[in-house]
């Protein structure tokens, strides 16, 4: 026994001095960039509760079983875990950054390496979605044994020990959190989370998430997946305080457009991201689902509900309120009972699926003629008389169905002057008639405005009489179908928080590149006064486009203009202006053609590159023939310059081969209808066919 001390303590000397050494030539040559482990937030609702359960049950004949076969797990006692196992290393490590960006972070100098061993400690109402996400960080980060514990009993010792839950979830997160020198949650807003990673004075790795309700737990997890730092062929997690919390209540997507609606893959797609991403609404309005608007009366087929409820309960794993906006302007008697008793009956038919969150949408209907007489005779005519019977409408679900259902969120409604900080009668009805518990949706000043202010929005938060939610009409592209809007999120005003209860941004027909735009409004909406546009649409990149994040960039930069942001392609633009600057003037002609041919072929290989590094291959069939033509226009433009150099050069062989290349490549690209990176290629190489090749090249080139 003795000699066999001896042999383990002279390994743990080398090994620690391996370790030192390791460092200091690490240290020696700069700080490695940390990368953060790509963790797909959706798992958590792939798992059935059940499952759970099962763990939780088996969790201390598991730990009594590894304990007499190993020797090496036993009962903590304050102070002991440290000296009972061998202690996780401990080295500096830098910290990923966190997105969105956390409220407060503060870094520390204890991280230390993840062992093949954790502890994982639980509460009885601990978030199960929260505890699925911290078990998935864990095996991928290679962690091969997770052994649960519960907060009823000591946990078992181990090198690092994790507790997922707050005081309400487990009481046991209160001291680990104490034992790190770190405040708890309470006093934080709702979803608030408190993350602490470190050691306390007993040298015990703990790791502790702790949500002041279980949304904030669940977030404080989607913070946790992003802190592993793959190094040196180990995993390590970085020291750190957190102190976070959302400054906008509701944060989120509505599926407003028109067009074809997601399908349920899609809508599932959009839930995990948005989990991952800490934004916790969907609105349900699709404006082509005929069960929602044509013919909003009418019960959905069995195998549709079936459906919607598959969504519903993934929102519910996921953290994400799902509101079912219900739209029956196009056909609804205001006055009519058995109207206003269909409305009520058809969302009860939602409710006993999950959903607790209603809407009732009243935009894109005329209030200037009425779908019964009854209504004309009881309200009269224009827009006072149309505020005043949608009001009627809406108090009466509020009171027959709403209040009706205790656990049911407040109604919300989209009116028919839906935009604009004016008033107006029908304003002034819905003002002085509606239901104040009522939520109002508004668009800001314009349908797609620019740009809204805080006052702005206090304006419609006035002009109403009611609290504001925006729909804002970005990155929607229904109005614009053959333009993808991939840019980031901007000109919205980070005082508007103080007027509005949230945001849903309208994303385009196309779900997964939407997530470009959403990931960017997402950390806007968390931490408006530390969003930098620039910054989280770089890492909206790197999460969505894995690998292949450069080639991702190119091409979303190629589709980045849009109202927000009339800006296009300002790469591609820079070394346009450069080469013609220099070609027109004769000086460094050569260096400049290099440079722009070198970026039109990165566009050239966009759609290879693409195709071999991202695994999102609903990413790559939306966006594919906007790729395809991005690839064609890198071509093209590769052309175009060796047509201008060899002009330039006199070699007119080489000027006629380029010159009916680009014809054979513009009469391709007129064949589509797809837009990208508008009013900058196109200029460029008609400019390139044209000069004093136009005469042979005219025939070929379509007008």
């Amino acid at each position: 026994m003795v000699a066999l001390a001896a042999a383990v303590t002279l390994s743990a000397g080398l090994l620690l001095g391996a370790v030192v050494l390791l460092y200091r030539w690490g240290a020696a040559r700069g700080p490695l960039a940390a990368l953060a482990v790509p963790i797909a937030a959706g798992s958590a609702a792939t798992a059935g509760a059940l499952a759970f359960g099962l763990r939780r049950l088996s969790s201390v004949g598991l730990t009594v079983a590894l304990a007499l076969l190993g020797g090496t797990l036993g009962p903590a006692t304050a102070g002991s875990a440290a000296a009972s196992v061998t202690p996780a290393t401990v080295i500096p490590v830098t910290a990923p950054a966190v997105w969105p960006t956390p409220q407060q972070h503060n870094t520390r100098t204890d991280g230390f390496a993840l062992s093949s061993t954790v502890v994982l400690v639980t509460g009885a109402t601990t978030d199960f979605s929260a505890v699925r996400v911290v078990e998935k960080v864990l095996t991928s980060a290679g962690v091969t044994r997770v052994v649960t514990a519960t907060d009823q009993q000591p946990p078992p010792a181990a090198p690092v020990i994790v507790w997922v839950g707050g005081p309400s979830e487990i009481k046991a997160s209160g001291g680990a959190l104490n034992a790190l020198g770190i405040a708890g949650p309470a006093g934080l807003a709702a979803e608030g989370y408190v993350l602490g990673i470190g050691r306390g004075a007993d040298g015990q790795a703990r790791v502790v998430l702790a949500g002041v309700d279980t949304t904030g737990t669940f977030y404080a997890a989607q913070t946790f997946r992003q802190l592993v730092v793959p190094r040196r062929g180990h995993t390590w997690l970085p020291g750190v305080s957190i102190r976070d919390w959302p400054t906008m209540p509701l944060r989120g997507v509505i599926e407003g457009f028109y067009g074809p609606p997601w399908s349920s893959a899609d809508r599932l797609s959009q839930l995990d991201f948005l989990a991952s991403t800490k934004q916790n609404v969907y609105v349900y309005s699709p404006k082509d689902d005929p069960y929602l608007r044509a013919q909003w009366r009418q019960p959905y087929p069995p195998d549709q509900l079936a459906a919607i409820r598959q969504v519903v309960d993934r929102a519910d794993l996921d953290h994400v309120q799902l509101t079912y906006a219900l739209s029956p302007g196009l056909s609804v008697c205001y006055s009519s009972d058995s109207d206003e008793q269909a409305l009520v009956d058809k969302l009860k038919s939602i409710w006993d699926i999950g959903v607790r969150s209603f809407a009732i949408p009243l935009d894109d209907i005329s209030y200037t003629r009425w779908n019964c007489g009854t209504d004309v005779a009881r309200f009269g005519t224009g827009g006072a008389a149309a505020g005043q019977a949608q009001a009627s409408l809406l108090n009466r679900v509020q009171n027959d169905f709403i209040e009706t259902h205790a656990t049911a969120h407040r109604l919300e409604m989209v009116p028919t002057e839906f935009s604009g900080v004016g008033d107006s009668p029908y304003k002034a009805a819905l003002r002085g008639h509606l239901d104040p518990r009522v939520t109002v949706e508004w668009t800001g000043g314009g349908i797609v405005p620019a740009t809204i202010t805080a006052d702005q929005a206090g304006q419609a938060r006035q002009v109403f009489g009611h609290d504001i939610l925006v729909w804002d009409n970005y990155p929607v592209n229904d109005y614009a179908p053959q333009r993808l809007f991939l840019g980031p999120y901007t000109g919205r005003d980070p005082r508007i928080t103080d007027n509005v209860v949230g945001v849903t941004v309208n994303p385009m027909i196309e779900s997964e590149p939407s997530k470009i735009a959403e990931f960017t409004s997402g950390a806007f909406l968390w931490n408006p006064t530390s969003y930098e546009a620039p910054a989280a649409w770089l890492a909206g990149l790197h999460q969505l486009g894995g690998s292949a994040w450069q080639a991702l960039r190119v091409f979303a930069e190629s589709n980045s203009s849009c109202v927000l942001n009339l800006a296009e392609s300002p790469t591609l633009t820079s070394l346009i202006s450069a080469f013609w600057t220099s070609y027109e003037s004769g000086t460094n002609v050569g260096g400049a053609a290099a440079a722009l041919s070198s970026y039109f072929g990165d566009m050239a290989a966009v759609p290879e590159r693409l195709k071999a590094g991202m695994d999102d291959t609903a990413f790559l069939a939306e966006a594919g023939p906007w790729i395809d033509r991005l690839g064609l226009y890198g071509r093209a433009g590769q052309v175009a310059v060796a047509l201008l150099v060899a002009q330039r050069a006199g070699d007119l062989m080489s000027v006629r081969r380029n010159g009916l290349a680009l014809a054979s490549l513009r009469n391709r690209l007129a064949a589509t209808s797809q837009v990208v990176a508008p009013g900058i290629i196109d200029p460029f190489i008609a400019r390139a066919a044209g000069g004093s090749v136009r005469g042979a090249l005219d025939p070929l080139v379509p007008a």
